[in-house]
């Protein structure tokens, strides 16, 4: 199924092969927040017979090509070798003396879960012609209309105190710093109306990773959160994005603080790295993430998710993406048998872990002055959690993240589904598109991140089909006991990813752009920036469509055909299922 008709054609076979040694320098950026230099992250030597659609593939060797038949009894299991683990430090002076408690015992007991307290809230903020909300709507990248849909954007402040925690050892984290003080801000979609509010709200701390916030949970799943009548609510949760923020808007973001409780003399102060500062600690976003989960669910006047009683939050939802979805392992499995909305009651009712495992991003240092565990850590998994998890990866990291492969289950106490998305990039145009407009990055003093890479632009396949339904899914799963589909794993053979005769991976999440392709899809890119995990695709020559669609309607008809049958085993939504078959029917395939 074509997306773009934009890019240079090519044979249907002829795949581009190119070798990727990804240093762990790449991986550890995407914790850092740092943007890599080509020349650091990729080596790669290009096939003679192809000039410039060529992939970067994080793999030790050549894809195996199989026919559809043959995969059948293919092995799904791969091993890759995990990266070093990356030291990332800091500290700061505050303005109030927090309590500090010396570095924990590993064998110390870490406590009771304890209910988490409200943060303190200010705003609406007003939205004006000289001052709006970093990422607002009405200012993406492409600007959106919420009120066409019923919903309406409203940013708030909110304050509270942190503790700082180490992580010794696999288990519950232990507290090293208490009641550190901090302010933050969380963007708010919701139903204008309450009679048109689900009960359903979906938290995400929004991605730094650019050194500024990206809504990228809103950008895959407003389309099913809308039809739903969730509410979204983006958290700013990384000095480095409190940094941008001032700098876009001094006026409106000047109290915004994640400092760090340490005084620079004091012995767990430490030197920092890569972007970040001695003066602020990565380490607050653990409570505040449990604060702003509590605040959305809780009666309290100082709820913006609040209705009134005939409409209230019924189930809290937690989303992460990339560096944020490595913020969901240190969460789950550090923070959240800490944390309680009332007792023996979870903060969030659910979570989908998105494009992070294993060593791409399957942790983050849980304070600026700590290392990640190796990869072969049990922190690296999710198990017995109490509540579902969708864990979702593409086809631009499963491979890297490969050491966080489980199987399914669904037990009561370890319900969890893995999902890895054949054809979809993990750096999409979507995250941008959803982002703020290019001038308001530029204003928060960052480079506006580029749409396009070597082979051209970034893979438009759209991720978002499968988030809809992952999101759905989570719902029904945690409201009804309705079990989500299992998904196959794509298919490795020592270590590679095994093709069809397209050049396209077989196994993982399907969808009509492989089942009934006209392109050739990859995971990776060559170029500056993240391109070395934005996808790209190689459209068919008229001649091969020709070959495979002997008229409109038969590609129609097969695009229809393998849409019904995925709404049918809810992998997609009816909704998005309607879009692919439209879009089919308007393209001028073949």
């Amino acid at each position: 199924m074509r997306v773009s008709s934009s890019l240079r054609r090519a044979e249907p076979g002829t795949r581009p092969r190119f070798r990727r040694v990804l240093t762990a320098v790449s991986v550890a950026v995407l914790a850092a927040g740092v943007v890599v230099p080509t020349a650091v992250a990729v080596e790669s030597t290009p096939s003679p017979s192809v000039s410039r659609s060529t992939e970067v593939d994080v793999r030790p060797t050549a894809p195996v090509t199989m026919s559809p038949s043959a995969s059948a009894s293919a092995s799904a299991s791969a091993s890759v070798s995990a990266a070093p683990s990356a030291t990332v430090v800091a500290s700061t002076s505050p303005s109030q003396t927090p309590t500090v408690t010396p570095s924990p015992d590993p064998t110390a007991n870490p406590g009771e879960p304890t209910v988490v307290a409200i943060p303190k809230v200010v705003g609406p903020l007003a939205s004006t012609k000289k001052s709006h909300p970093f990422g607002a709507a009405k200012f993406q990248g492409v600007p959106e209309n919420l009120q066409k849909k019923g919903y309406v954007e409203e940013e708030y402040i909110i304050s509270g105190a942190a503790d700082v925690y180490d992580w010794p050892a696999p288990g519950p984290a232990v507290v090293r710093t208490t009641d550190a003080p901090y302010t933050t801000r969380i963007l708010v979609r919701k139903p204008i109306n309450g009679r048109d509010f689900s009960g359903n709200v979906v938290v995400e701390p929004m991605n730094p990773s650019n050194l500024f916030d990206l809504n990228i949970g809103w950008a895959m799943m407003n389309r099913q959160m809308v039809e739903n009548g969730d509410v979204w609510v983006g958290v700013t949760v990384k000095p480095v994005s409190i940094v941008a923020l001032k700098k876009f808007d001094p006026g409106r973001y000047g109290s915004l603080a994640m400092a760090n409780p340490l005084s620079l003399d004091d012995p767990l102060n430490c030197q920092v790295t890569g972007t970040d500062d001695r003066a602020s600690e990565n380490g607050l976003a653990w409570d505040i993430i449990s604060q702003v989960g509590q605040l959305v669910r809780s009666t309290d006047a100082r709820n913006p998710v609040r209705y009134g009683a005939k409409h209230r939050t019924e189930e809290v939802y937690g989303f992460g993406y990339s560096q944020t979805g490595g913020y969901m392992y240190d969460y789950i499995n550090g923070i959240r048998p800490l944390a309680e909305s009332s007792p023996g009651k979870p903060i969030y009712d659910g979570y989908i872990v998105a494009v992070a495992a294993g060593a791409f991003v399957g942790n983050v240092p849980i304070n600026q002055c700590a290392t990640v565990p190796p990869v072969t850590d049990p922190r690296y998994q999710f198990s017995g959690v109490g509540v579902p998890i969708m864990h979702v990866m593409s086809q631009s990291d499963y491979l890297i993240g490969i050491a966080g492969r489980r199987p399914d289950s669904d037990a009561p106490i370890d319900r969890y589904r893995q999902y890895e998305m054949a054809g979809a990039g993990h750096a999409t145009p979507d995250e941008l598109n959803y982002a703020a407009q290019p001038a308001d990055i530029i204003r928060a003093g960052q480079p506006v991140p580029p749409m396009s890479c070597n082979e051209g632009p970034r893979s438009r396949f759209p991720s978002h089909i499968f988030f809809d339904a992952i999101l759905r899914n989570l719902d029904e799963w945690v409201r009804k006991d309705i079990a989500p589909p299992h998904g196959s794993p794509i298919v490795v053979v020592n270590g590679a990813p095994v093709t069809d005769q397209f050049g396209n991976v077989l196994g993982g999440l399907r969808s009509p752009y492989l089942d009934v392709p006209t392109s050739t899809w990859f995971g990776t890119s060559t170029g500056a920036s993240f391109c070395f995990i934005a996808g790209h695709e190689v459209p068919f020559s008229a001649s091969a469509l020709a070959g495979l669609y002997p008229s409109h309607n038969d590609y129609v008809k097969k695009v229809r055909k393998d849409t019904e049958s995925l709404v049918s085993q809810r992998f997609i939504t009816r909704s998005d299922g309607e879009a692919l078959i439209k879009e089919a029917k308007q393209s001028d395939i073949p």
